[in-house]
């Protein structure tokens, strides 16, 4: 079972390419959070692998994902190989270790971390933007990796796919519990007057922030910045104060 979350279809896409290659079906995290339920239980077969696929977030695990993993029981679940595969723009902190620490938490262990280099999409603080169409271009033909990923999972190998990065220990555990205490919620969202009211940005929004207003988006306060809709957007109509301006967008091309 492969349990996933995405905002630009980088995670989406990974999680796609692993369920053909395990042969595991893929489960929205998004979704199963939409439920409300107190706690979400999810039945194992004896053989299954469990994954959890989702991006990296200021070198920490997308909040829902560890939402998530905090009402996740699973039936049947008796030393399973359960995995963990984050998609980062160039490293990952100890963000395997967080991950390791909530499933901990449920009575379940984290055999394995791997991670994989995808497009940067994170553009709402200066001094961060998308890759060049170049390095786009680049990290997107050599995400193929991937199937070193699966390999290493179907033949149960001992092998490092994990890009943990300089000084991760101030990034995990010092800049990524502020991300999570004070960017998630409150946001700088808005809409301009290029806005089409084609609605997208609602239908792509994983965690139902977003709501049409006389067909306009508006968001509430349950943002966990995944910037799907401003990636998302057609005619370019969202932004993120001023910052977002003049920086680029970017959303996985194979991910509708």
């Amino acid at each position: 079972m492969i349990f996933y979350f995405s905002g630009t279809g980088n995670s989406r896409w990974v999680a796609n390419a692993l369920s053909i290659a395990l042969g595991e079906p893929v489960v929205s995290i998004a979704e199963e959070l939409k439920t409300n339920k107190k706690e979400i239980v999810c039945p194992l077969r004896e053989d299954e692998k469990v994954l959890f696929v989702y991006p990296v977030h200021s070198w920490g695990p997308a909040v829902p994902v560890t939402r998530f993993i905090s009402k996740l029981k699973l039936t049947g679940y008796d030393k399973q190989p359960v995995y963990s595969v984050s998609t980062c723009g160039d490293e990952c902190g100890y963000t395997a270790d967080r991950v390791q620490k909530a499933l901990s938490k449920r009575g379940i262990t984290l055999m394995a971390g791997y991670s994989v280099i995808m497009p940067n999409n994170y553009i709402l603080l200066p001094g961060f933007d998308v890759d060049s169409k170049e390095v786009e271009r680049q990290k997107l033909e050599d995400a193929p990796a991937v199937a070193a990923i699966a390999a290493a999972i179907r033949e149960s190998k001992n092998v490092n796919l994990y890009n943990k990065g300089s000084l991760p220990g101030l990034k995990s555990y010092w800049i990524y519990p502020l991300f999570a205490n004070f960017a998630i919620g409150k946001n700088s969202f808005r809409v301009t007057d290029a806005c089409i009211s084609c609605g997208l940005c609602e239908k792509v929004c994983p965690t139902g922030t977003i709501t049409l207003s006389e067909g306009k988006p508006v968001w509430s306060d349950t943002c966990v910045q995944c910037v799907a809709s401003i990636h998302r957007c057609p005619v370019r109509a969202i932004e993120y104060g001023k910052i977002t301006l003049k920086k680029g967008r970017y959303h996985h091309p194979d991910v509708k």
